[in-house]
């Protein structure tokens, strides 16, 4: 794997183009590009472009929550050879191969992962006619198992459920996650009968009038207990449905290893209930679980399809990056006082032990929708307001927590339950309690914390970051949050990195090498 974006990066548009099934054809042609730059290849070059759609896949009229919007996604979907021929001048429409969708989610997982046989399981929205995949990867080859035809999908269940609660449907559904937790599922009882297994490796979801249970939200309504209640309610019985399909895919399979990937696998309090009840000894979750990951998933199964043996994930640094010369110049150019600390992770582990808010910009960005140590930002989990605070930095709702990396040789004296090696920050951890009151500004109020872990080979500064910040406070965790404000995609150039430093209220930006702190910029 070369190189990996996501439109938004580029374009500054949350997940590059509105959730929304007419806007199928946008295409990622400013990451298309740089993709190519990366790589040192022209369009022509090309063998093999994924479409991660198959519209020949689709079942007339269609079916779920935008069926009359059908017809005009399987148009802009069958266009698409031409369309991408005309983003990226010299490529052959013909090289344009259409892919299933849930099968460019399998192989995002079970190509991507690092091992040689594997159970997936995809679950999300929807692709052209069903919702979600059991399969079998040994060698490079799927083994489709089971598949659940539409309407029936756990993913357009919560996203139902999103835009109830006053939320960004195909967005959002993250937030109902999170609220949860400040809930009881109360309607546990009720959802038992409306979402259920069959046995067979699938499942259904009866029509829900979500009304009966709290009233409808309009965007900003505060939310009540009835609210908090449905999302727990709905959350626990997506949890024991996904552990029924799990049980099911082991006991045909007899795998190890799970991989997963779709949008509903970005449940991370799913995934620990996985880990921690399921069958399987491991979990591999794909970083960028999303529909952004199919374009990866894409790439795996034609190239392996096409003779080639694809290597699993390197990690998720596959995004842009810049040299320490040239984010000097940026700062240069922006006209910003800014110094070159000789000892880096010393000098902002002392602001962090100064309780300052740092905006940390490092090597390549990520791929997928969590801040790994590339564009974060980062504070001190000691103190409890920093929950509060960074939410307002971020411009969100308080009701969001914010999370935690720690080195990985240390994680299991602080946290429990979810896999210990966590390096993408896609499972819930318990936080032990003796080291609640520690680390306040990262425990949810159920007592739980999403953690990085952080292995030195592989992230050194950040790993002597974590050790020189225990060093001042003996406290071996830091926070580690998104790099961006509410509704905008996470930092990802030089610029973006400035503009949300000159905006937001942080205390110090580090790019690179570089330190810039805010006393420095607005005194001169």
């Amino acid at each position: 794997m070369v190189a990996a974006a996501e439109e938004e990066r580029f374009s500054r548009r949350k997940h590059g183009k509105r959730p929304v099934p007419f806007s199928a054809w946008e295409l990622p042609e400013q990451a298309a590009a740089w993709c190519l730059e990366q790589a040192g290849l022209r369009p022509e070059d090309l063998d093999g472009v994924a479409y991660s759609y198959d519209p020949e896949l689709v079942l007339p009229g269609g079916e779920g929550q935008d069926a009359r919007w059908e017809d005009m996604r399987t148009t802009y979907a069958r266009r698409a050879p031409s369309f991408l021929a005309t983003a990226l001048p010299g490529l052959d429409a013909a090289q344009v191969r259409f892919v299933p969708h849930h099968i460019a989610h399998a192989a995002s997982a079970g190509l991507a992962a690092p091992y040689d046989e594997s159970a997936v399981l995809v679950c999300d929205g929807r692709g052209e006619a069903v919702s979600h995949l059991a399969g079998h990867y040994r060698d490079g080859e799927l083994t489709v198992l089971a598949s659940q035809a539409l309407p029936h999908s756990l993913g357009l269940m919560y996203e139902d459920l999103t835009a109830h609660l006053g939320f960004l449907r195909s967005s959002d559904e993250y937030k109902v996650m999170a609220l949860a937790s400040y809930g009881e599922p109360r309607f546990l009882r009720e959802m038992r009968e409306l979402i259920y297994p069959t046995g067979d490796g699938g499942f259904r979801v009866e029509q829900i009038d979500w009304s009966v249970y709290a009233k409808a939200l309009g965007k900003g309504e505060k939310w009540t207990s009835d609210h908090a209640d449905l999302a727990a309610s709905v959350q626990t019985r997506l949890e024991e449905v996904l552990l029924d399909l799990a049980r099911w895919l082991h006991e045909r399979t007899g795998a190890r290893h799970l991989t997963m990937a779709g949008g509903v696998a970005l449940n991370c309090v799913a995934n620990t209930r996985l880990f921690a009840e399921g069958p399987f000894e491991d979990i591999w979750v794909q970083p960028a679980a999303g529909d952004s990951g199919t374009a990866l998933g894409g790439a795996l199964h034609l190239a392996q399809a096409g003779g080639d043996r694809v290597a699993p994930m390197p990690g998720a640094d596959l995004g842009r990056g810049w040299t320490d010369e040239e984010l000097g110049a940026w700062l240069d150019v922006a006209k910003v006082p800014y110094e070159r600390p000789a000892d880096l992770a010393a000098a902002v582990a002392a602001d962090l032990a100064a309780d300052r808010v740092v905006a940390w910009f490092q090597g390549r960005a990520e791929y997928g929708p969590r801040a790994l140590g590339r564009r974060s930002l980062l504070a001190n989990p000691g103190n409890p307001r920093n929950t509060e605070r960074l939410n307002d930095v971020k411009g969100r709702e308080q009701f969001r927590p914010i999370a935690p990396m720690v080195l990985a040789e240390r994680a299991s004296t602080i946290f429990g339950r979810g896999p210990m090696s966590s390096p993408y920050m896609l499972f819930v951890h318990d936080v032990r309690p003796e080291w609640r009151d520690r680390i306040p500004a990262v425990v949810h109020v159920d007592g739980t914390a999403r953690i990085q872990t952080i292995e030195p080979g592989r992230d050194p500064l950040l790993a002597r970051l974590l050790e020189e910040f225990e060093a001042r406070t003996g406290v071996p965790v830091v926070v580690n949050t998104s790099l961006n404000t509410a509704g905008r995609p996470m930092v990802d150039d030089p610029r973006d990195a400035l503009e949300c430093f000159g905006s937001a209220p942080v205390d110090v930006l580090v790019l690179g090498p570089y330190v810039v702190r805010r006393g420095a910029v607005f005194a001169g």
